[in-house]
This record gives C-alpha cells, sequence and structure tokens, in this order.
C-alpha cells in the first residue's frame, strides 16, 4: 500500500515564525506552500522551495484570502471573479519562485476560509477555483476533502477533467455528517501523536475513520494530511510516519497516486 503525507508549510513572514519547517520536512511527501495573503513572504517561499527540493518533496501553491492578521481563518465576501484572481496571483508567484529553482508545481490547494467558502454548496466559487486552476495549469492535482465535505469541489473538478485526490485530515476531528469538526468546538484538533497513527493506519486499512460522535463511517482517501500549525506537530508526523512504514505502508507524493 501507498500513501501521501500532506502538509501546510511556509507559514512564517517577517520576523514572526510559525511552524519547525526544517523537521517537518523530513516527513512529508507533498508540502502546501503559503503564497503570502494569510501567510509567507517572498523569502520564507523561497527558502521553502529549496528545502523542498533538498527532501524530495513535492510541492503546490497553497492560497488564502488577503488576512495576515486572521490568518486566513475569517470569511471574506468576495466575488468569484475576484477569488479566481487571487488564486492566479498567488499560484503565480510561487510558480516563478520554483521554476527559479528549476522546479514545477504538482498540485494546488487553498487554505482556512478560503477553502471552506467552496466546500459548503457554494458553486460558484467551486467553480472559479477550477477555473483557476484550468487557466494556471490544468495537469496539476486538486486534493479534496473525502466525504461530503469535498463533494462539490470533486464534482466541479471532475467536470473539467482536472485530477482530485482524496484526503484525510487526520490532526482534525471528523463529525458523523463527513464533516470537519468546527476548530471552535473544544477536543477538534487531536494532538495526541498516538491516536493520530492509529487514526491513519485505520483508514487506510480499513477504510473508516471514527467520528468526533463515536460513529464509524466510510473514509477512502490516498494523501493524509497534517497541519503544520497543529501543536506538537513534529512528534504527530513523525510518529504517523514510523507507524505507516512499520506496517509497511510506503510513503509518496500524491502525483504517483492518481
Amino acid at each position: 500500500m501507498k500513501i501521501d503525507i500532506n502538509s501546510d508549510i511556509g507559514e512564517s513572514f517577517g520576523r514572526w515564525k510559525l511552524g519547525l519547517d526544517e523537521e517537518l520536512m523530513e516527513y512529508i511527501s507533498s508540502a502546501n506552500i503559503a503564497c503570502g495573503y494569510h501567510a509567507g513572504d517572498p523569502m520564507v517561499m523561497r527558502y521553502t522551495v529549496k528545502l523542498a527540493i533538498k527532501h524530495g518533496v513535492k510541492i503546490g501553491p497553497h492560497v488564502g484570502f488577503p488576512d495576515l492578521m486572521g490568518f486566513g481563518r475569517r470569511s471574506l465576501g468576495v466575488t468569484p471573479e475576484e477569488y479566481l484572481n487571487y488564486c492566479l496571483y498567488q499560484g503565480g508567484a510561487l510558480q516563478a519562485i520554483a521554476r527559479a529553482e528549476g522546479e514545477e508545481l504538482n498540485h494546488f490547494t487553498w487554505h482556512g476560509s478560503a477553502g471552506v467558502a467552496m466546500q459548503y454548496n457554494n458553486e460558484e466559487i467551486a467553480r472559479a477555483a477550477v477555473s483557476a486552476v484550468m487557466q494556471f495549469d490544468r495537469r496539476l492535482i486538486i486534493p479534496v476533502m473525502e466525504g461530503s465535505q469535498g463533494a462539490l469541489m470533486t464534482r466541479e473538478a471532475e467536470k473539467a477533467g482536472i485530477k482530485v485526490i482524496k484526503r484525510f485530515p487526520v490532526d482534525r476531528e471528523i463529525g458523523a455528517d463527513g464533516r470537519l469538526v468546527s476548530r471552535k468546538i473544544a477536543g477538534s484538533v487531536i494532538t495526541d501523536p498516538e491516536k493520530c497513527g492509529e487514526r491513519a493506519l485505520k483508514m487506510i486499512v480499513e477504510r473508516k475513520v471514527t467520528t468526533f460522535e463515536g460513529k464509524e463511517i466510510e473514509f477512502n482517501a490516498k494523501s493524509i494530511l497534517v497541519h503544520g500549525d497543529t501543536p506538537g506537530a513534529i512528534k504527530l508526523v513523525s510518529t504517523l510516519r514510523k507507524k505507516l512504514e512499520a506496517a509497511k505502508i510506503e510513503i509518496v507524493p500524491m502525483n504517483l497516486l492518481v
């Protein structure tokens, strides 16, 4: 069996430091790099790209709303045209830096409220997101949440002929409806490395997850997402990788799984 370990990374900017990118990069196979709107800056972006190349990690833009103060987790009322252009602007910035280092992009992802905006039945925003990838580079993969939360984006991407990969946010609780439990709810972020490792193994081997309410639901993903800003992220992802490798599960970039 094979699986991708995917993480949000490059989220420092200026004198503000977030995450332990150097350590995290040792354990992942695909990286979502912040592009300066919710986090990141040109210096951090280029350093992160170099770091990814060093470790053989595939990269993609992690685009967000222009909201550094709110870390891109506040909802902004943007039009589909604005949303599309935000995507092109940020993806283009990372592409320029990647190509300056002799690297190409692999996938295209959205952060925080920019991701939520297209997941909750907002078809216009979902179509704008897919249109941005089509205009940017239709060969890129779109990671989407497995289950009902990613259903709209999956449908729009597949209609456009864009490859998708289902992913499992191992450090976040999933509700019985198949959607992420809000960060505002106590216990929605999972920081126990052992629990995350067991959740990942259960999902890979049994194709099931235990929800926040204690119910088992079907869940079939090929990419495991670890948030770089989750407390103890390094211990979490290192434990996760060790458990998967011990179970003879190979860690590979997502482009080898679609």
